[in-house]
């Protein structure tokens, strides 16, 4: 079927979990969050897809959606690390949430160039993981990243800051001491 291997639609399969998994917790969350079924379903998912995609080999040897593979594992390996300690201080929140909406990007960019070189079938939409429109294509999902991790820093500052509530509450006095009975 539109000349994946066994491996190739099984990896094609598991990605689509991978991409479901991921938009529906960006949709609900804003963001994807780890602690969350969809999160883990989208982290396994992913996982699982940079590994069946080392044995896809259908235009060469190890070429740029391998080195593609091999950078999407590191950056979740720096979403957990962020997300499950203190290792970047402060900025740890903003980090894993970060890195784990680029992971989605990455996601993307071989989805796009796999779908559309293949469809429609007889007449697919781009020529080649070379096309200029396919290249425009991505420079507009790298945009739309871009603008998305910048309203998730936002929304992620503005749950961190004080709320103004917080900041007009008056400062309770001090309890006076007792009267003292002087004689």
């Amino acid at each position: 079927m539109f000349g994946l291997t066994t491996l190739g639609a099984i990896h094609t399969a598991i990605s689509l979990v991978a991409l479901a998994a991921g938009a529906s917790a960006l949709l609900r969350h804003r963001e994807i969050p780890a602690r969350t079924m969809l999160g883990q379903t989208y982290i396994w998912a992913t996982v699982l897809t940079c590994l069946t995609g080392f044995g896809i080999f259908q235009r060469g040897g190890f070429g740029a959606p391998h080195v593609l593979g091999i950078l999407t594992l590191a950056v979740l390996l720096v979403a957990a690390v962020a997300g499950r300690t203190n290792a970047f201080g402060r900025a740890s929140r903003y980090v894993a949430t970060i890195a784990y909406s680029t992971t989605f990007f990455f996601h993307l960019i071989p989805g796009l160039t796999e779908t559309f070189t293949r469809l429609p079938a007889g007449a697919p939409l781009f020529s080649s993981p070379e096309d200029p429109a396919l290249q425009k294509t991505v420079g507009a999902c790298f945009a739309v990243l871009i603008v998305g991790c910048l309203l998730q820093v936002r929304r992620l500052r503005a749950e961190s800051a004080p709320t103004a509530a917080g900041l007009a509450q008056p400062q309770r006095p001090c309890a006076s001491p007792p009267p003292m009975n002087l004689p």
